[in-house]
């Protein structure tokens, strides 16, 4: 079968990287390091193990910040191998399972988990994190009968979403119900991304928040505040106006639509009543503002924008990531702000129910609470990886939200 393969070279991500400033198909260009390669079919690693065959998966690579990561320094480095199948957030059929696979079936539609945590690398006992559902801290990511890897899609033994079939163990298999479309599962991964930011940080009836960042994390997060905090006062900060259009139509009532600190700050100013403070150098700031950001973007320009506008003591959630480099973050002592890093998802508790962020998004997307169909803008075939990554990294022109690869028969 063909798969979209990362393979490790530093020359590759150099030169990627350099030539990436001139155009985003350097990033998928012959001489980079993701290919669309002939690799053998997926088999069981072990016993408790299932063969997917992939209807959907969401394109979320290439983007220069990944290649920045993998190419300097970075400690996750030291939890991935090479080379990898790429692809994480994937939907499909169960086609085959092994004969220690209790809970799932063949004919199965599921969502993939793809955490590669102490249960499908074969670790008993579980760790402390695993066993209170919070994969994502596993201690266990370079052990047990895999190649080290954080999840599918970064681990050389397991295969990732952009091939036609991929194994999973049959803990990371969640059930599709029979309301729920493979376009509106492929969403269960972000949304839980963003639905354990929300979590973390909950806000206080009436309270401000800023959601920094409008692409999918971003969006997501809106329509969980608004969904399960109607009384939030939802302010959002984006960067193209198809964003803005449906950051509103989610449940923003005040979008910011610039890329300017400055004019972030000063518009926040005007929406909380806050008084602008003006250093001799440098940006503006609040000593007061919003209660909470969550910062799906993760820039050293979002931080220090997220800063100067929260509350003495307020909330900044960190979900997105982008390359590292120096802010200034005077702010953030002087306010006791607190910085909270959010990794992807787990188990959850809201509404007096415990279960997986996933199977609440699955649980609620048959329920008709949310609409995200505007939100899946773009599909490609496997074959046009090319043009899918680059929609994804030119948002503004392509006015790209979610991409995903469609390997159905007869997709797209």
């Amino acid at each position: 079968m063909q798969a979209i393969v990362f393979r490790y070279s530093l020359p590759r991500f150099a030169l990627a990287t350099v030539l990436g400033a001139l155009t985003p198909r350097a990033y998928t260009g012959p001489l980079a390091p993701t290919s669309l390669l002939d690799v053998p079919e997926p088999t069981l690693p072990a016993a408790d193990w299932a063969i997917v065959r992939t209807a959907c998966a969401a394109s979320a690579a290439a983007t220069p910040s990944r290649f920045s990561w993998m190419a300097f320094d970075n400690p996750l480095t030291s939890l991935i191998s090479f080379p990898h199948i790429l692809g994480h957030e994937a939907v499909g059929v169960i086609e085959a399972v092994g004969p220690g696979v209790s809970t799932r079936r063949v004919g199965e539609r599921v969502a993939v988990n793809p955490w590669l945590s102490c249960g499908p690398r074969g670790i008993q006992p579980p760790c402390a994190a695993c066993q209170q559902g919070q994969v994502t801290l596993c201690e266990h990511f370079t052990e047990g009968h895999l190649a080290p890897g954080i999840h599918l899609g970064n681990c050389r033994s397991a295969g990732g979403g952009y091939a036609p079939r991929l194994a999973a163990h049959e803990s990371q298999l969640m059930p599709i119900p029979d309301a729920v479309s493979p376009e509106q599962a492929v969403f269960a991964d972000p949304f839980a991304v963003s639905l354990h930011a929300v979590l973390k940080a909950r806000p206080a009836p009436g309270a401000a928040v800023l959601v920094y960042g409008c692409g999918t994390l971003g969006l997501l997060a809106i329509t969980i505040l608004h969904v399960l905090f109607p009384t939030a006062q939802i302010i959002a900060v984006a960067r193209y106006a198809h964003q803005e259009q449906m950051a509103r139509a989610l449940g923003a009532q005040r979008v910011i639509r610039t890329r300017r600190a400055d004019q972030i700050i000063e518009t926040v100013a005007g929406l909380t009543g806050a008084p602008i403070l003006r250093p001799r150098q440098g940006l503006p700031w609040l000593r007061q503002g919003v209660d909470i950001i969550y910062d799906m973007v993760g820039s050293p320009e979002s931080l220090e924008v997220g800063v100067r506008v929260t509350n003495p003591r307020g909330r900044i959630v960190i979900s997105g990531v982008d390359r590292p480099a120096r802010f200034e973050w005077t702010p953030l002592y002087f306010k006791e702000v607190q910085l909270i890093g959010s990794n992807a998802f787990g188990v959850e508790t809201w509404d007096g129910v415990r279960q997986h962020a996933m199977a609440f998004y699955l649980q609620w997307a048959a329920e008709g609470r949310f609409d995200l169909a505007p939100l899946l803008t773009h599909r490609f075939r496997l074959a046009q990886y090319r043009d899918a990554f680059v929609t994804a990294q030119r948002k503004g022109s392509q006015q790209a939200v979610k991409v995903v690869f469609d390997l159905r028969p007869g997709g797209v």
